[in-house]
């Protein structure tokens, strides 16, 4: 069994770990994927403190296994949703969106492990001398909200400049990607994309089948103009906003025009002018499983190649 820093600190089976993917990672898919060894992370958005309070009952019930939470640091209701996880004593807090330096002193003093994903080597130096347990380096492949570094050029200068563990992110869906995650000096890997095709993730059917169709060229970047990069599948809505964009509409506008999208899309199916955020994996993803087979599928896979490179490091040559 793949064993690593990742695994210790965070008492796991396997250096895996879901995103906090907002509507999408719940209550149901965290706890599948901590009861099948890996880390759930319970996504919060923008959702207010009572249904983070509600999730997070909800996923005690579902697993004795150690699970966290995603803070999304640009909610309306970050500081509540803060005092509601330490209230709640979850044992682990990743954030997004930002910068978190505000609220790790209080996380760190009640005790609770917190992991930042960072999208550059200064921010994760200095989140290091603030205390942070691990970080994710998240490269531009994934879904969502990107930087401008890829995962193979950021997660190698993270690692150099930490001494905390570091998890890889952005275009990882297989044991492949999770052997090259290790090799660039990760300890684990963090997906979203792939778990949005796990049986338990509530993404709408035809939001789930859009992307078993997906290949190489599936997914696209929008609002790049107006600071705010965003990963996902190419449709008509991406189409229009991308239009938008290149016409000079006002980042007012093009908010606007967005709102709601992203609900519509990945929970109501409305894939033609839906939000649909994927990362660049998505062509990899071939099957809907649950989430316990693609954990035991991943880790199995890295497993047989890092045994077979050791083969061909010994004896020269593939056995």
């Amino acid at each position: 069994m793949l064993k690593t820093a990742l695994i210790e600190l965070f008492g796991i089976e396997h250096p895996v770990i879901q995103g906090g993917m907002t509507y999408l990672g719940n209550a149901e898919l965290v706890a599948a994927v901590s009861n099948a060894g890996g880390l759930g992370v319970l996504g919060t958005g923008n959702a207010p403190p009572e249904w983070v309070r509600e999730q997070i009952a909800l996923v005690q019930m579902l697993t004795d296994r150690p699970f966290g939470i995603n803070i999304l640091l640009t909610s309306p209701f970050v500081k509540e949703v803060v005092k509601v996880v330490i209230a709640a004593r979850v044992p682990i807090v990743a954030t997004g969106g930002g910068n978190p330096s505000p609220y790790i002193p209080e996380l760190r003093v009640a005790g609770l492990k917190v992991m930042p994903v960072v999208s550059s080597v200064v921010l994760a130096k200095h989140l290091e001398s603030l205390g942070v347990n691990a970080l994710v380096a998240e490269g531009m492949e994934s879904g969502g909200h990107i930087g401008e570094l890829t995962t193979m050029a950021l997660v190698p200068q993270v690692v150099d400049s930490v001494r905390i563990p570091v998890v890889a992110a952005g275009g990882i869906a297989d044991g492949r990607g999770l052997v090259a995650a290790l090799a660039l000096g990760a300890q684990g890997v963090q997906i979203g994309t792939r778990f949005i095709c796990a049986e338990e993730c509530i993404a709408h059917p035809k939001f789930k089948q859009r992307l078993l169709r997906a290949n190489s060229c599936a997914t696209t970047v929008i609002g790049q103009f107006i600071g705010h990069s965003v990963r996902c599948l190419q449709n008509r809505m991406t189409q229009e906003f991308l239009a938008m964009e290149k016409g000079g509409a006002s980042k007012e506008e093009l908010e606007h025009f967005s709102q709601g999208k992203f609900y519509s899309g990945v929970i109501e199916g409305d894939t033609d002018n839906g939000l649909l955020m994927a990362g660049q994996d998505a062509g990899l993803i071939k099957e809907i499983k649950p989430a316990k087979e693609i954990i035991e599928q991943m880790v199995a896979e890295a497993e047989a190649i890092i045994a077979r490179l050791g083969v061909y490091s010994i004896r020269g040559g593939y056995q």
